[in-house]
């Protein structure tokens, strides 16, 4: 019989970081979400049955990144998208990075940047900030726990 084995899962060890910039103060609960914005292997099938496929070469991604509204981040992330808007040749396209400490996982997103300031309401008790980021070219290794 086999012998079982425990894995752990452990959000501490999840690294992310923007241009450089660490971030952290994420939301408890799902605080990171990368949606793809198409397929990267398409086909269509002929009249007789017979499958081509094809290479779409649509690496663009949307990231969703979760903070608390007292995260530190949120003050650097602010800073690159008014840079973004007010400098010229793109000074907020930078790199998206996600580590994933307790195994093998590792995302990668060079060419990413900031949609748009997050939408934000204030109350009794801390909200959240919803930063909404596209990127292209994204690389990316989804593992196990080690």
């Amino acid at each position: 019989m086999p012998i079982a084995t425990t894995r752990i899962s452990d959000f501490n060890e999840i690294q992310v970081s923007f241009g450089g910039h660490p971030i952290s103060g994420f939301v408890d609960g799902e605080a990171i979400t990368i949606t793809h914005e198409a397929d990267a292997i398409s086909s269509t099938v002929g009249a007789t049955g017979d499958v081509a496929r094809w290479k779409t070469n649509d690496f663009r991604v949307s990231i969703e990144v979760r903070l608390m509204q007292t995260s530190p981040s949120n003050t650097a992330l602010s800073a690159i998208y008014l840079a973004d808007l007010n400098a010229p040749g793109g000074a907020g396209v930078a790199a998206f990075l996600l580590t994933d400490l307790n195994g093998t996982t590792l995302i990668t997103c060079p060419n990413c940047w900031i949609k748009r300031m997050p939408d934000a309401s204030w109350g009794t008790e801390p909200t959240e900030r919803v930063w909404m980021f596209e990127g292209s070219q994204i690389i990316e290794f989804h593992g196990g726990s080690i």
